[in-house]
């Protein structure tokens, strides 16, 4: 009987220990536009907290941003709930993350892609013009008319980023390669406009473009579904979309936002989180280029060694792929 009871108590001990663990933070995480499930940009953050989530039997508070308004009164709920960190993605959200964090110094606050300071403030960059680069070369080695082309969302320096990258990428690979550009619009609803995606990348193909890039988020099924329709190839952006369309996704240019949001909370659940800038290409593996079975069959041996071969050129300092970013003009 005493064994039992020694038996029991030590287990009692054990799920009351667990269940503290298990309990310890209260994450929070405020999704932009486009919503969780935009098989982009939101969803890898998205797997990324499912991730920890599975792995701590931690949960997390969620929100979904549907207009601009929501994004302060998002953060600022988050906060005054008692959230330890509240997440927020999106540079839409810098502002407003940077000015809660201000009425708020005792939580800590962290933002993807946005670039707000201070003691209780982490934000989390990437080198998007490195991976694009990368997919660049891709779509100019399968490219059979010499013209490629990139669909952006919302056009903002971010997205010039990835679309200045593109075009290097394109002529490292083929000097006299045609890129055409086009963005989808100047507010957030270019991140989920499906159908003037599909009718930008109609637009393209009949200027002779074969494979076109997404760097548009929910916007970038259209584009997929229109190289699907005709019979062209089309590159996903942010999470791998390969499974989209296999046989028409030539790549994906991999943002590990996923890796990003699952190790944002879990520094935090270790007492290791620190208040800093972070900005994660190549060398850091926070972007890159996928191959997997979905379109393994479509990247032959000398498509993947010219690309690896600039790839780790690059995490070298034998090739500087320039940053829109720094002064706004894409260099060639």
């Amino acid at each position: 009987m005493k064994h039992f009871l020694k038996t029991a108590s030590a287990a009692a001990v054990l799920l009351a220990s667990f269940s503290a663990s298990a309990a310890d933070i209260k994450p929070s995480v405020v999704f932009d536009m486009g919503g969780k499930f935009d098989k982009s940009f939101n969803e890898g953050v998205y797997n990324g907290l499912e991730k920890f989530k599975s792995e701590t039997g931690i949960k997390y508070r969620e929100f979904e941003v549907t207009n601009e308004a929501q994004r302060e009164q998002a953060i600022r709920r988050m906060a005054k709930r008692g959230s330890d960190i509240v997440l927020g993605i999106g540079f839409a959200q810098n502002d407003a993350l940077a000015k809660v964090a201000g009425e708020y110094p005792n939580a800590k606050f962290a933002i993807i892609d946005g670039w707000a300071t201070g003691p209780n403030i982490q934000a989390i960059g990437f080198k998007e013009h490195e991976g694009s680069f990368l997919v660049g070369m891709v779509a100019a080695l399968k490219s059979k008319t010499g013209v490629v082309g990139f669909v952006g969302g919302m056009d903002i320096p971010l997205i010039r980023r990835f679309a200045c990258g593109y075009v290097q990428g394109a002529k490292h690979a083929n000097s006299g390669v045609k890129v055409i550009q086009n963005m989808t619009g100047t507010t957030p609803s270019a991140w989920n406009d499906p159908s003037r995606g599909g009718e930008l990348t109609k637009g393209q193909f009949a200027q002779g473009a074969d494979v076109v890039f997404a760097a548009a988020g929910g916007t970038g099924v259209g584009v997929y579904q229109a190289a699907k329709d005709a019979g062209k190839f089309a590159i996903g952006v942010d999470s791998n979309q390969n499974h989209l369309h296999p046989g028409t996704m030539l790549t994906s240019m991999i943002k590990r936002v996923d890796v990003a949001a699952y190790n944002t909370f879990m520094d935090v659940k270790k007492g290791t989180w620190e208040a800093k800038s972070r900005y994660l290409g190549l060398a850091e593996d926070g972007v890159g280029w996928a191959i997997d079975k979905h379109n393994r069959a479509l990247i032959s041996a000398d498509m993947e060694s010219k690309v690896e071969a600039a790839r780790m050129a690059i995490i070298a300092g034998k090739i500087k792929v320039h940053d829109y970013m720094n002064g706004n003009k894409c260099n060639m």
